[in-house]
């Protein structure tokens, strides 16, 4: 098994993933690592996208609070504080990670500056994507969460937001807090302003610029 998704890891913290982790892979739409197994393992995604999400049970409404992919790591609240997360895993496509025993990833979190070095940032990043979810949903309405969202995930070179490519409209949804028909009827919006094309779950932007502008005139 190898593993370098990150060109600043140590070879020798690289050896030690190689080493201690497994590799597991989940298929589409199977529910990935939760309950027991993260209290005993630490993940590092491979291959493939998976959605963090949580669910009101009586309604159904789900709220995707992450969608990890290559380089991302779950559980860091449970490394960090030994206690249950009860949120719900999904992958959105066949999903291979690397299973790391806790143990094993805690003693590197006391004696390991390399994985320090990793993690430390990421957590970072994780608790600034938590805090513009919080602000995103309660400071703005739903055509502007939408246009955050895609160009919080576009990739300049080819004006694709890729993270998003191929998810349904209802997933989309689940990101910013309302359900598939406000985002269809945004996104049709949109495309008729000559702000993006959508097809076959594809969705290309268009003018970058004037999507930009046009979020910050709202």
């Amino acid at each position: 098994m190898k593993f370098e998704p990150f060109n600043q890891l140590s070879r020798t913290l690289i050896d030690d993933i190689n080493r201690d982790g497994k590799l597991i892979t989940y298929a589409k739409k199977e529910s990935c690592m939760q309950g027991d197994d993260l209290l005993n393992y630490f993940y590092i995604i491979v291959t493939g996208r998976m959605k963090v999400f949580d669910m009101n049970i009586e309604s159904g409404r789900e709220q995707t609070l992450f969608l990890l992919t290559r380089g991302d790591m779950f559980d860091p609240v449970t490394l960090l504080d030994g206690q249950p997360h009860h949120l719900m895993t999904e992958a959105l496509e066949t999903l291979s990670v690397i299973q790391i025993p806790m143990e094993k990833a805690r003693h590197w979190l006391q004696n390991n500056p390399a994985f320090n070095q990793l993690l430390l940032p990421y957590l970072g990043q994780q608790m600034r994507s938590l805090e513009k979810l919080a602000v995103s949903l309660s400071l703005y309405d739903t055509s502007e969460r939408l246009m955050k969202l895609i160009l919080d995930n576009v990739n300049p070179k080819t004006a694709e937001p890729t993270l998003l490519n191929d998810l349904s409209n209802t997933e989309i949804a689940n990101m910013i807090g309302t359900v598939r028909q406000v985002v269809e009827r945004n996104l049709h919006t949109l495309e008729e302003n000559g702000l993006i094309e959508t097809g076959r779950k594809k969705l290309h932007v268009k003018n970058l610029r004037q999507l930009e502008q046009k979020l910050t005139r709202l």
